[in-house]
This record gives C-alpha cells, structure tokens and sequence, in this order.
C-alpha cells in the first residue's frame, strides 16, 4: 500500500519517540477547480496534486515499468487507484460548506497518476453526494494533523468551471503559523489535543453567488 498509507508511516518514523517537532513531512503544490453545472448548482471539485521530490521518490520505489524512468498513467493506474482509495480515511483532505452547511463528497473520479520532472501528481475528481446551489460556498484543503503541509500553486491555483457570471471567487492563503508549529511535539497530536492543529495551515476558496 503506497503513497497516503505510507505516508503516515514515513511520518510515524520520521517522527520518532520525542525528538521531532510539529511540521509537516510530505509538501504538496496543489491546484483545483470548483465544477459547476449549467443550472448553476456545483457538482464537484478537480484537485491537481504535485509532491516534493523526496516523496516521488519513495512511493515509486519498486513499480515496475517498460523503460526506466518513464512512468505512463497505465503503469500508474494501481498506484493511483489505492491513492485515491486511502483518500476517505483522511476526509480527501477537502472540507466544504454550502451556506455554513457541511458538504460531503462521493468517492474519487476520474483520477489518474502523472509523472513529469520527477515529480508525481495526482489528479481526481472529487463530486458532491447532492449537488448544491449555494450564494455562499467554502472549501478549505488541509491535513488538520498537519503531516501534509498543502501550498497551492503561485498561478492559477483555484479556477470555476462553469459557473455563473455572477459568481465571485476568493482565494486566502494561511498564515505562516511556522514559529507556533516548531514550539509544538508529535506527542500534542497523538493526545488529541492539537488533533485540528493543521486548520491554521488551512487553503480557503470562497465562492459568493448573488
């Protein structure tokens, strides 16, 4: 099992017993898109996500291919699939609100594994259960544990697709809470008591449709 499975395993080692701090262990360079339909409803989110190079490098350890060094998206079709697989356990790292009301997703789509400049990304569509007409819609991508640390691309990251003219669209980057995080050991996460600790770290898309 790779990739989200292993992640966590690499973060439990890297962690150790009481010597590492609160930081995150795997970097994510994300870009999304908000789907909508054309009766103005939104259906949906794309997420495109690019890990660091270490990380690239260690979930592809092992994967067989035709030529060394080139990854097609069919050689990365099972890795791809338990990616996305492992991806509930972790709320898919993507928490929505429709007029302050929690929206939850179905299972991902259209997904597939991308290899390019030695890097990995994955891309997957990640739908509504019920589509939703909202004037007010939230997204924040985070690891609330904070294992994944979740920057979104200096161009372009957050797109709509299809949505109404009216619609307007804001983009907030975190705070950098870097100074507070150091201050703080694997241990608080493990009590429970900074379970959520990475919603500080939280990417926010805000969606207002008159």
């Amino acid at each position: 099992m790779r990739l989200f499975w292993s992640l966590l395993l690499l973060a439990s080692v890297l962690a150790g017993t009481n010597a590492a701090q609160a930081h995150p262990h795997v970097w994510i360079t994300a870009k999304s898109e908000l789907i909508y339909a054309p009766d103005g409803s939104i259906t949906g989110v794309r997420h495109a996500w690019t890990f660091d190079d270490m990380f690239s490098t260690y979930a592809l350890q092992g994967l067989d291919t035709k030529v060394k060094g080139v990854y097609s998206h069919e050689e990365l079709a099972p890795l791809a699939q338990t990616n996305v697989e492992s991806l509930k356990e972790f709320g898919f790292f993507s928490f929505a609100k429709a007029d302050g009301k929690k929206e939850k997703f179905e299972e991902p789509v259209d997904y597939f594994l991308e290899y390019n400049d030695s890097l990995l990304t994955l891309h997957f569509t990640l739908p509504l259960k019920t589509p939703v007409k909202a004037k007010a819609l939230t997204l924040d991508v985070f690891d609330p544990e904070f294992f994944i640390d979740f920057k979104f691309a200096d161009t372009d990251p957050v797109r709509l697709v299809g949505a109404p003219g009216a619609c307007q669209m804001k983009f907030q980057r975190p705070n950098d809470g870097t100074a507070n995080a150091k201050t703080l050991g694997e241990q608080g996460f493990a009590d429970g008591g900074n379970a959520n600790y990475g919603a500080m770290f939280a990417n926010k898309i805000l969606v207002d449709c008159p």
